[in-house]
């Protein structure tokens, strides 16, 4: 499904204003706040879109953060150095246009993060995420995500398991 999209980072040749994934604050983020993100370098926005078009297929961001040692499940944190904070990558946003959703453009668009993430030149531990309800929580875990033990809605995937699926 994904070879007929390009995922590359936001810019203004990009289509914007048609873009609609259902969810009013994920549409208005895109349209209206995404770019002053990217200015202020906040958080990076990457998007697909169709190799024929400019059209906005789906949309996400990344930017730098970290998660508490203590809130690791602890047959993770014990392989970790003593540090009070593990460095993650963490996606902020993750939207697919509605005619688009249940393609697994997704899924794709979650192991391009990965793999942005592998490939910067600093230390990341893990891809983290905050889902907004149960039904995003499930689509992460579905796709390898570790629920935090008392966050059930902030997951994480050790990006040691994105190297050992490549």
């Amino acid at each position: 499904m994904t070879a007929r999209f390009v995922i590359e980072a936001l810019a203004s040749q990009h289509d914007r204003k048609g873009f609609s994934c259902g969810v009013f604050a994920l549409d208005r983020y895109l349209k209206e706040q995404a770019g002053q993100d990217i200015k202020r370098r906040a958080a990076l926005c990457y998007v697909a879109h169709e190799q024929e078009s400019n059209r906005i297929a789906g949309y996400y961001t990344l930017s730098a953060g970290d998660v508490a040692l203590r809130d690791m499940p602890e047959e993770i944190a014990r392989r970790l150095p003593r540090y009070p904070v593990v460095p993650v990558a963490r996606v902020g946003r993750l939207a697919i246009d509605t005619a688009f959703q249940g393609k697994r453009l997704g899924a794709a668009m979650l192991w391009d993060a990965a793999n942005r993430a592998l490939r910067a030149e600093m230390g990341v531990f893990a891809l983290a995420v905050d889902a907004k309800d149960e039904v995003a929580a499930a689509f992460y875990r579905h796709h390898g995500f570790v629920i935090f033990d008392s966050q059930p809605l902030k997951l994480f995937m050790p990006l040691n398991a994105v190297v050992q699926a490549s």
